[in-house]
């Protein structure tokens, strides 16, 4: 899967004096973007290392670098998704206006590097797009990255498995939602077990049992019917809601059925963020807020969310507290952007999982998280500092009558600016977007993709220390996969 340049140009040889007058212009534009990436790497590396977000503990690498193996899996197993996402019509899931208008330019063209869906449902589980798109973009190109791509796997320190799992999963979801639980008819399934019969059949795999090989599961459901078979793998989740159990009806309370949580940990996993659905705010266009209070989302939640439903009846009376129903889509987003840019805090409740993009579309709107989830793991934690930028409530203190109300009420004005300035430092943290068609091209220096990988990168001990662990283990003993960790 060697990566081919999108700025390649004609391999057709030209007249001498045209190929000079070439590759004069191709060295000039090379030192431009090389003094410009120079340049930005020197200001944003002051702008993000600001000493009360960014720990100063946190481990740092030796060689400014993560070597990345890609895996050889057909591009049936990723951007051919996207082919076959585009291809359809869509139903009431997959028939996004936005992605309905993208459908329509796309019919006469087949591009190597598709866009990612628009559409909400699948949009903020994106990572794996643009972190395969950081991974497919020529070398020279790569300035900046922390992963450095190597072609021979006995040279990487992981082994990335270039499938996209959400796209997958949301295929099979929007076409026929009723076989996804099963495995007969499911194509996600058989999508999943290629996968992971083709990853296990490779000499990467057997050498290390899979513990340097890295999925992307940014969708609660990803890989939904394998997990187990890659529990010893480095998981990028954005939270570990999805893995504890299934809903009791789907596994007949049957434990047998329920997924174990030793299958994962924050010892070799790592949490990433949700693609934020909403645009960024710039700290210099911030107005007056006059909302103290501010939630859009569903009232009616499952397991931890239940708390929503409280918080809900305690908050929707209360002055200056706005509790709306619904989902930043096509016709609720302009609702979304106005009413998280015009509150001073957004509500960051637990829902069916203890975290959700909403959280995100906070910081990009510079409102202060309130986040009232006491299972949730957030992102980059030991590299970001949340206590700087976002109010932590006990579920237990918010369902007491008025005092969530109260205790808010209580920052002064100069607390809520520092506050929201600090919200305004990290906004790069979690942007993965680079601006680029395909997403091939050079990334945010700061954005979330190179965040990743560094934390990535601070799993490696632990990760080569399991290795070995295993080897010297007698043939048919196993090492349990103690994942415990607080």
């Amino acid at each position: 899967m060697a990566p081919k340049s999108t700025f390649a140009t004609s391999t057709a040889k030209p007249p001498c004096s045209v190929s000079t007058l070439f590759f004069s212009f191709t060295l000039i534009c090379t030192l431009s973007i090389s003094l410009f990436f120079l340049f930005n790497t020197t200001h944003q590396s002051k702008t993000s290392s600001h000493p009360s977000l960014m720990s100063q503990n946190a481990p740092q690498p030796l060689n400014n670098s993560i070597k990345v193996y890609i895996a050889d899996l057909p591009r049936s197993l990723n951007y051919g998704l996207l082919d076959k996402y585009w291809s359809f019509n869509g139903d009431s899931r997959l028939g996004n206006d936005a992605d309905r208008e993208i459908r329509s330019t796309l019919l006469s063209k087949k591009l190597k590097f598709p866009p990612y869906p628009e559409n909400p449902l699948i949009k903020q589980y994106s990572a794996e797009y643009w972190i395969m798109g950081d991974l497919m973009t020529p070398e020279e190109f790569r300035i900046g990255s922390f992963a450095r791509r190597v072609f021979d796997a006995n040279d990487a320190d992981v082994v990335f498995v270039p499938f996209f799992a959400t796209v997958s999963a949301e295929l099979q979801l929007g076409v026929a939602k009723g076989v996804f639980r099963k495995k007969v008819g499911n194509e996600d399934y058989e999508r999943q077990r290629e996968v992971v019969d083709f990853i296990k059949g490779t000499e990467e795999w057997k050498r290390s049992g899979g513990r340097d090989h890295v999925f992307v599961l940014t969708d609660p459901v990803a890989m939904w019917h394998v997990r187990a078979e890659i529990a010893p793998a480095i998981l990028l989740v954005v939270d570990f809601g999805g893995w504890y159990r299934l809903d009791s009806k789907a596994s007949n309370s049957s434990s047998s059925d329920m997924i174990q949580h030793t299958q994962v940990s924050l010892l070799k996993d790592v949490i990433v963020p949700y693609t934020h659905l909403l645009p960024r705010l710039h700290l210099s266009k911030n107005q007056k807020r006059q909302t103290l209070l501010y939630f859009k989302g569903a009232k009616h939640r499952h397991r931890g969310g239940l708390v929503r439903e409280k918080l809900w009846d305690l908050l929707v009376n209360e002055p200056g507290v706005i509790m709306e129903e619904g989902f930043p889509n096509a016709t609720g987003r302009e609702q979304s952007i106005k009413g998280m840019r015009t509150s001073e805090f957004c509500l960051h409740p637990a829902g069916d999982t203890p975290t959700s993009c909403r959280l995100f579309d906070a910081i990009q709107s510079l409102c202060i998280p309130v986040i009232i989830s006491d299972d949730i793991e957030l992102p980059f934690e030991g590299m970001v500092d949340y206590s700087e930028f976002s109010i932590f409530v006990a579920v237990s203190d918010a369902l007491q009558p008025s005092w969530l109300v109260g205790h808010l009420r209580s920052f002064s004005r100069e607390q809520k600016d520092r506050f929201r300035q600090n919200v305004a430092r990290v906004q790069p943290i979690f942007e993965y977007d680079n601006g680029y068609p395909g997403g091939i091209g050079p990334i945010p220096l700061d954005g979330a993709v190179n965040q990743i990988w560094k934390k990535v990168y601070q799993k490696l001990p632990m990760i080569k220390e399991a290795i070995v662990r295993e080897k010297r283990k007698p043939p048919g003993v196993s090492v349990p996969l103690r994942c415990h960790c607080t």
